[in-house]
């Protein structure tokens, strides 16, 4: 064997995280990147506001922030809400498989 041969095999793997995890995972990140964007817009519609002379209270500027960041993050974000039906559709196969499996189960006793 060479010796590229026996480092490989004593490399561990890493453990691959399960699909209720990595929608977990997604589903935080993507909440979290909405919520920026709405506070990254809010803070421009107060700084354009005090810019041309006008004070935006920050509740109304919120709210608009929130009307525009909805459509503007299923523009932005298209890759992230592709993994999380992704993540959905694999964490439903499994359950889908457990069910079958189950009723199988269930109709050999």
């Amino acid at each position: 064997m060479s010796e590229r041969d026996e480092t490989s095999t004593d490399a561990p793997e890493k453990p691959r995280a399960t699909p209720g995890a990595r929608l977990a995972r997604n589903m935080v990140f993507y909440t979290v990147m909405r919520l920026l964007l709405v506070v990254a817009i809010a803070l421009l519609i107060v700084g354009l506001g005090l810019l041309v002379g006008v004070e935006v209270p920050m509740l109304v500027a919120a709210i608009i922030a929130v009307l525009i960041a909805m459509p503007l993050s299923m523009v932005l974000f298209t890759r992230m809400r592709a993994a999380i039906n992704a993540d959905i559709a694999d964490l439903e196969a499994g359950r889908r498989e457990k069910r079958e499996d189950l009723h199988r189960r269930m109709d050999e006793a």
